[in-house]
């Protein structure tokens, strides 16, 4: 089976007037959704060739007459384009009208894709139909109230020989503001308003910019627990891929990806723990529990740290040492990037580490949109953990997300993506007196495992220490993640996997079948080919509901 060509259209000249204006083209994250996923395709702009590609995805272009005429004619000619929403300039040559406005909702994709669950979306751009084109519509979009239902998720529109699969929904945009925020961080959030989340503190955090409902999106465990259950932004990720992979099986192509951890690996956790208090008696006991129970986790610290006998055992028992950046003003914090680097630097002198890779915002401190990711680039720091919750009403997929992902800029930084990797977490001190209890764990490694993402737990090694519980918590996590198949990792692993993954090409044109190549021959990657046929095999696994054979890559 031939691999399908797929190009993307991304018109810089005109991103590049967007950007001047102070317009953000989050379209751009659509080249890290599927960079994650190692996905080939090319990336053309609007003057560039299309009829060699079996799918063109529109990204981001001018909506120009000659732009638009370009696409139509491709699509004519029997090429399939795929639109997350946009095309409004050929909106009405195709005979469609806008719906109605754009809201938040949610869009239920369970009748034609591997998606039981409905999405939450920021923005639905849905067409209404006035001409005689043929329209296959699937799924359905409603806003919050509900208040209007009838749109369609996806349009399937028949053009001339080919199609135009135009999505309602902005996914790349959906992605980026589940993951990030909508906008800078510059006050507080709204609260829960049943009082378990108090947001309005003032304390400016990273989940002062979350995007979830506090009523729609929660969850409640047996013992009164909420939290938020779905990662709706790593199923949207999945949204694309299924729905990419079916167009090209349905050509008799297909779209090999990189499966997202090595061979032999099945599921990943990871423990962090925050200092804070820095007493030597909190780390002994953290160390000896973590000893014991044969795990490795990654220790953030925060000045004035411990005595030195603490940290060289935390280095010969193989746990990661990381930054705890505090910008606490109560604690004469500031937030600079003056402060950050001196910290960095007070932190490997104390620990007599060349390079820290991780960094924690203690209290989860942030504002801005990416002043952080900038200061990390600057430090050498390739890892942030600071997006996660800080209350007992907010514990889960906060974000949306548990993958490893590299956050995207604001206008002014042009829409880049910052190098520095984002590993959230999903709750901390389990059983804590003021915090959530261990009935969040499994609901937790659920979602986790649904998405193949990071099961990212923090503990500090203070309420281990004083609070028994919290000991029992960290046990309870450890033993059952382990038994349901997941492998602990530091917050290093994760970033020198991800980065080696990055690495990897896969190149569906060379005449000797699919060629893989990586700069990094010593990790153990897994090729995911779909096929057609729901087949039984031990090389054969599902991803996105979709049968993928494996092959090893070394």
């Amino acid at each position: 089976m031939n691999v399908a060509n797929i190009g993307i259209i991304f018109d810089e000249v005109n991103a590049e007037k967007n950007w001047a204006n102070g317009s953000n083209v989050f379209e751009n994250f659509l080249f890290e959704i599927l960079d994650h996923f190692r996905l080939p395709y090319k990336k053309i702009n609007e003057i560039d060739e299309y009829n060699d590609f079996d799918l063109l995805i529109v990204g981001h272009t001018s909506n120009s007459v000659a732009a638009s005429a370009k696409i139509l004619a491709y699509v004519h000619a029997g090429g399939t384009v795929v639109s997350y929403g946009g095309l409004d300039a050929i909106r009405s040559k195709l005979g469609f009208a806008n719906m109605f406005s754009s809201s938040k909702g949610y869009a239920d994709l369970s009748a034609f894709l591997n998606q039981p669950t409905p999405l939450r979306f920021l923005d639905a751009q849905p067409w209404i139909q006035k001409g005689n084109l043929e329209v296959k519509e699937f799924g359905s979009v409603s806003d919050e109230a509900k208040t209007w239902q009838g749109a369609s998720a996806l349009q399937k529109i028949q053009y001339g020989t080919g199609t135009i699969e135009r999505w309602s929904i902005p996914i790349p945009q959906t992605i980026v503001g589940l993951q990030q925020g909508t906008k800078a961080v510059v006050e507080d959030g709204t609260p829960a308003p049943d009082g378990s989340a108090n947001l309005d503190e003032d304390i400016l955090k990273a989940e002062d910019g979350f995007e979830l409902d506090w009523v729609l999106d929660r969850a409640f465990t047996e013992s009164g627990m909420p939290y938020f259950p779905h990662p709706y932004a790593d199923l949207w990720k999945e949204v694309i891929m299924e729905h990419l992979i079916k167009i090209a099986l349905g050509k008799g192509l297909t779209l090999p990806f990189l499966d997202l951890w090595p061979a032999g690996v099945e599921h990943v956790a990871m423990i962090s723990h925050d200092s804070d208090l820095n007493v030597d008696e909190s780390a002994q006991i953290t160390l000896d529990t973590l000893k014991a129970a044969d795990v490795q986790t990654t220790w953030c610290m925060i000045a004035p740290g411990y005595s030195p006998s603490i940290y060289d055992q935390i280095k010969e028992n193989g746990h990661e040492i990381a930054l705890h950046y505090n910008a606490l003003e109560m604690e004469d914090g500031v937030w600079s990037e003056e402060t950050f680097h001196s910290q960095k630097e007070w932190l490997e002198k104390a620990t007599s580490t060349a390079q820290i890779v991780s960094n924690k915002n203690h209290y989860t401190r942030f504002e801005g949109w990416g002043e952080l990711y900038v200061w990390c680039e600057n430090n050498g720091i390739q890892v942030d953990q600071s997006r996660g919750p800080s209350k007992k009403g907010n514990v889960g997929f906060l974000f949306g997300t548990c993958h490893p992902y590299f956050p995207i800029a604001w206008a002014d930084e042009k829409n880049r993506l910052y190098d520095v990797l984002e590993i959230g977490f999903l709750t901390q001190d389990l059983n804590h007196n003021t915090l959530s209890d261990v009935s969040v764990i499994q609901p937790f490694l659920n979602g986790v495992k649904l998405v193949n993402g990071v099961a990212h737990f923090l503990f500090h090694q203070h309420h281990i220490y004083n609070q028994p519980k919290v000991k029992e918590a960290i046990i309870q996590l450890i033993t059952t993640a382990k038994e349901q198949g997941f492998t602990f990792w530091t917050s290093k692993q994760i970033n020198d996997w991800e980065r080696a993954r990055r690495s990897v090409t896969i190149d569906g044109t060379s005449r000797s079948g699919i060629k893989v190549t990586s700069l990094d021959e010593e990790s153990d990657f897994v090729l995911l080919i779909p096929v057609a046929d729901n087949v039984e095999s031990d090389l054969v696994v599902k991803r996105f509901g979709i049968c993928c054979k494996q092959v090893r890559v070394n």
